[in-house]
């Protein structure tokens, strides 16, 4: 187990050191109205960032094409959220959903019951362990809800709280 833990560890920590999808996504995109955009902060942490997504409506209700991410916070939230823009990219936005409430309920679930990650998660079965840390769950989960705002368009910041 502890091997398994070190190894989450080493993903969570390459995340952050080398973010993937981190920056704004290009104007031009914004212009055609595609690109949605929201801030998302935990006000616990500290953490702040900004998330674009490139939604392109199709059969399937829309498909996310690109997703970037900018800002600063801890090394959980920042991994987070790099770690979500890789396994959300390319993706149905219904799948999208399924993958958000997964997550959640990885973290969220009730602690007095192992974790324990689906095979959909992916990579994102490192935030197993945050369980056992409620502010932390905060910080792994801001990025989720910052996509959630700016899927549904809102102008006001998503928070943790």
């Amino acid at each position: 187990m502890s091997e398994l833990f070190d190894l989450y560890q080493e993903v969570i920590l390459d995340h952050n050191k080398n973010p993937r999808n981190f920056g704004r996504l290009e104007d031009s995109l914004e212009g055609e109205g595609r690109v949605r955009h929201a801030d998302g902060y935990n006000p616990l942490c500290g953490d702040r960032l900004t998330l674009y997504v490139d939604v392109v409506r199709d059969e399937e209700g829309g498909t996310i094409r690109d997703i970037k991410f900018e800002g600063s916070g801890c090394a959980i939230s920042k991994a987070s959220a790099s770690l979500m823009t890789e396994a959300i990219k390319g993706k149905p936005l219904a799948e999208s959903e399924k993958l958000f409430e997964s997550f959640h309920e990885l973290l969220t679930g009730d602690p007095s019951v192992k974790a324990k990650a689906s095979a959909e998660l992916g990579k994102l079965a490192v935030f197993e362990g945050v369980r056992e840390f409620p502010v932390r769950v905060k910080c792994a989960t801001l990025a989720w809800h910052t996509l959630q705002a700016a899927l549904a368009g809102g102008s006001e910041p998503a928070t943790t709280e």
